[in-house]
């Protein structure tokens, strides 16, 4: 993107300094991102074209994250802590909105940049493992006595019944012509739909309290200082009200699987305990004396959850001729299908040893 068009959209902020350079960051699979440096002291920003396809009501995510920074900003302060590094600050813009509309209906939004701060793509050590879920844990801790409405942003998400009435209409309509070819991978997912069903009826009937969620776990969420301490969570664009479980399973997804997420050979795919007590150790060091019985006795299985959720989703999308996933190839998302359900395999052949580290790990916190 031309530069001076990005300068244009930046100054539209209120930023302190003046700019020096804007330049892409990363390579982000949801919105664009870009570093804005600024001259001699000034602190540089973060800018981002928010993805307006994904996210169909940016104006409400962005009061979300709104509210839920200055929430923690105000634990931040009262802590003692420093609020330009702990929390994350979204810039308004000169006007006062929290995001800029330009002549293409693009949506833009400004944060500051946290300097000094380390991030990680993945978690590949324990200790590393454990942290990650510190981090999480002490996001979903600062935000438990948030009691402010939060739009939602995302409907549906995690919410299995509302994905199995999406996999009924997939099965039927069969769009590809591939639903008689994975008869078998149909059978995994009607084998465990009532168990799932019934998982979802905690949270429907309040056993699992709605509570703020990030909804995005990767480690490359978490910002940490220099000495591999938390600083806070970043990439709040998901953020909204659900069971907080769904934050850990979908991170057990990812930090304890042995394998890759596409993995073409499933033998390579498991869950690794040592991985799962070091992300469990992190999250309930923070967090185990807040939750409810119930959400600690169905935490090992959110991990289940969240995992045959993505099982469907790869599977429903090849059975619909890969209109959702980006795919590299034509078996892609039945390659990934196949490798998420090794690794519910091996989390349901593990869940009494997850259950017992899950109570072993919360009862010293409690």
């Amino acid at each position: 993107m031309d530069e001076n068009i990005l300068h244009e959209i930046a100054g539209r902020f209120r930023l302190t300094g003046r700019i020096a350079s804007v330049r892409p960051l990363g390579d982000g699979f949801i919105n664009d991102t870009f570093i804005v440096r600024t001259e001699a002291d000034a602190p540089d920003y973060i800018l981002q074209r928010k993805n307006r396809t994904v996210f169909v009501d940016v104006p409400a995510m962005m009061e979300n994250i709104r509210k839920v920074t200055e929430h923690i900003r105000r634990k931040v302060v009262a802590a003692g802590g420093d609020p330009l590094r702990e929390v994350l600050e979204v810039i308004p813009t000169h006007d006062g909105a929290l995001y800029h509309r330009d002549a293409q209906g693009e949506y833009w939004a400004v944060s500051r940049f946290i300097p000094d701060a380390v991030s990680y793509d993945r978690a590949d050590t324990p200790a590393l493992a454990c942290k990650g879920g510190e981090g999480i844990g002490k996001f979903q801790s600062q935000l438990a006595d948030f009691d402010e409405p939060l739009a939602d942003i995302l409907p549906g998400f995690h919410d299995i019944r509302f994905r199995f009435r999406q996999w009924d209409e997939a099965l039927r309509r069969d769009a590809a012509g591939r639903r008689d070819e994975v008869a078998e991978e149909i059978g995994w997912i009607e084998s465990r739909r009532e168990r799932m069903l019934a998982f979802r009826r905690l949270a429907e009937e309040g056993a699992l309290p709605l509570r703020v969620t990030h909804n995005d776990t990767k480690i490359a969420n978490i910002l940490f200082d220099r000495s591999g301490e938390v600083l806070c969570a970043i990439d709040l664009d998901t953020v909204m009200s659900a069971t907080s479980l769904n934050d850990f399973g979908d991170a057990i997804r990812s930090y304890a699987n042995t394998g890759d997420e596409d993995d073409r050979d499933p033998a390579r795919v498991g869950l690794s305990m040592e991985m799962f007590r070091a992300y469990t150790e992190g999250y309930l060091s923070q967090r185990a004396a807040q939750l409810a019985p119930a959400e600690l006795d169905n935490l090992a299985f959110s991990a289940l959850y969240i995992t045959y959720e993505q099982v469907l989703r790869f599977l429903m999308d090849y059975i619909d001729g890969d209109t959702y996933y980006k795919v590299k190839y034509e078996t892609h998302n039945l390659v990934r299908t196949r490798a998420q359900y090794r690794l519910l395999l091996s989390m349901e052949e593990q869940y009494d040893g997850m259950c017992a580290a899950v109570r072993e790990i919360a009862a010293k916190y409690r």
